[in-house]
């Protein structure tokens, strides 16, 4: 029997060690992405359709949820640092989290499955491979992401997943989704010293380059059996499609 604290898991320490999650549960503020579309404005198809398709069967997040933000800490210190890992801590786990997105991303815009090995599970490299490659070259151009041009980065909801069937060992996991917001050419802004509008999403010089990152990771912590942290979902999309949608 699964037992499952829906408060959300935790991720990644420093990503040196493969480490990423894994998330089951559904968030109140997501938005069911059957027909949310995230590719360039000039590719996109007049139909309403995305002319970058939805990666996997996983709910788009954009903004953080209060009840959430509260839960992932009472869970982060009272369950997870006294009973899991006393090292753990939100900043290293969202550095930890910036670092797998840009692995993870360069290898899916180069299609190099066998190498998310180890990053992303079997069960997500084998749901993404079709979808990576029926992408036209500039659609695979839009998965690439570079960390530096993260300017918004939160862990959405935490929980922690218990197995009850053995008597002798409780096997248990901590999963996280975090929620990535990337503005494409930011790092060449702030090498220039510009920096980034207040009412940015307003202007139509920036609603194309906005993209938002769902990353959803899991990790072992049976004792005995502590795994690396591993990407089981994810999606990549644009705002300003879920708006032109409506």
């Amino acid at each position: 029997m699964l037992r499952v604290i829906n408060f959300r898991r935790t991720l990644v320490t420093s990503f040196k060690t493969k480490e990423l999650c894994n998330n089951k549960l559904l968030l109140p503020n997501h938005r069911s992405s059957s027909n949310i579309p995230n590719p360039d404005h000039s590719n996109f198809h007049l139909d309403g359709s995305r002319s970058l398709p939805r990666l996997m069967d996983f709910p788009e997040t954009l903004w953080p949820s209060t009840i959430n933000t509260l839960r992932n800490w009472i869970l982060i210190q009272f369950i997870i640092r006294p009973y899991f890992d006393r090292e753990f801590t939100i900043k290293d786990f969202v550095y930890g989290a910036k670092q797998a997105l840009q692995i993870i991303s360069r290898k899916l815009l180069n299609g190099e499955f066998d190498a998310l090995n180890g990053f992303v599970s079997k069960e997500a490299i084998n749901e993404l491979k079709p979808t990576i490659q029926k992408l036209s070259v500039a659609q695979r151009k839009q998965l690439e992401i570079n960390k530096t041009d993260i300017y918004f980065a939160f862990p959405y909801q935490v929980g922690i997943i218990f197995d009850e069937e053995q008597e002798k060992i409780q096997k248990r996991w901590v999963e996280i989704t975090m929620v990535f917001h990337v503005l494409r050419g930011l790092t060449e802004m702030r090498n220039r010293g510009e920096e980034i509008p207040w009412n940015m999403g307003s202007l139509p010089e920036y609603q194309d380059k906005v993209f938002v990152c769902n990353y959803r990771f899991k990790k072992e912590f049976t004792n005995g059996n502590v795994s690396d942290w591993t990407v089981n979902a994810l999606n990549h999309f644009k705002p300003i499609d879920l708006v032109r949608e409506k």
